[in-house]
């Protein structure tokens, strides 16, 4: 009898914890999705747009990649696995829409290069610029507001005494600014960016 009642308690306990476990992988997967979601849900906006010329179209083609991830066994994997796949899935899911009789139909488009559309070279280049764009947004985010203003100046092409003419402050203060700048950019900023970065702030 004791065996039986022993038998049942140890069963009892594994399912509590197995159930523990359960919610808690649950509550990590939905940490993970939520925060992939905050963070590259207006890149990929933007990186379909690049393909369906139709920011709302993009927006829904988003949140169907996003509604496919959920259950999608590519969350336990390492995020740059992540990210390809939410690319790729992207990519995949405009191309499909370009070659749809609800785009043909509302568009009646006739010059979409859907050759160009298709290369790798182009998706590798876009979506290098949006990585690139999003990289560089978060880490201005970082920077103080002064500072910030004159190194999106300079990222627009301007020059010191452009920036110190339209900020109301001197050259030399321009300069000191993109230094500070670089030296809290550049340790956020992965090789290749910080390189670029120094470029865009000379």
């Amino acid at each position: 009898m004791s065996y039986v009642v022993n038998l049942k308690f140890g069963g009892l306990i594994l399912y509590i914890r197995l159930k523990k476990l359960v919610s808690n992988k649950l509550v990590s997967t939905k940490n993970i999705y939520d925060e992939l979601y905050n963070s590259l849900y207006g890149s990929l906006c933007v990186f379909s747009n690049k393909y369906v010329d139709n920011l709302e179209k993009s927006k829904d083609i988003v949140q169907e990649v996003f509604i496919k991830l959920w259950n999608h066994k590519i969350l336990t994997e390492p995020e740059d696995a992540i990210k390809a796949y939410l690319y790729t899935s992207v990519r995949n899911k405009s191309l499909d829409y370009l070659k749809s009789k609800e785009y043909k139909v509302k568009t009646k488009a006739t010059n979409v290069d859907l050759r160009l559309l298709q290369s790798e070279t182009y998706f590798e280049k876009e979506v290098l610029i949006e990585e690139v764009s999003r990289l560089v947004d978060n880490a201005l985010k970082t920077l103080p507001n002064k500072c910030r203003e004159v190194v999106e100046l300079s990222m627009k092409g301007r020059q010191n005494d452009e920036i110190a003419e339209e900020l109301n402050i001197s050259i030399n203060t321009v300069k000191s600014q993109k230094k500070i700048a670089y030296k809290k950019l550049r340790p956020l900023l992965r090789g290749s960016y910080a390189a670029l970065l120094l470029v865009l702030l000379n």
